[in-house]
């Protein structure tokens, strides 16, 4: 049990930078205040969806 709430407070962590960093990046790149969180968001969506997904290809490989 401590194992899968570590994880996901791991996935979180992770999540949360590479969105600031996405958000960051987007302003650098020119884009607008209102234009940046949409894409820090979609990049926070991500991340989780692509560790759901390599968890269960792991899953599946491991059985």
């Amino acid at each position: 049990m401590a194992i899968v709430l570590l994880s996901i407070v791991l996935v979180t962590v992770v999540a949360l930078l590479a969105a600031v960093g996405a958000g960051k990046l987007a302003r650098m790149d020119g884009a607008t205040y209102p234009a940046a969180p949409p894409r820090a968001a979609t990049t926070f969506a991500a991340v989780p969806t692509l560790a759901t997904t390599t968890a269960a290809a792991l899953a599946t490989v491991r059985t």
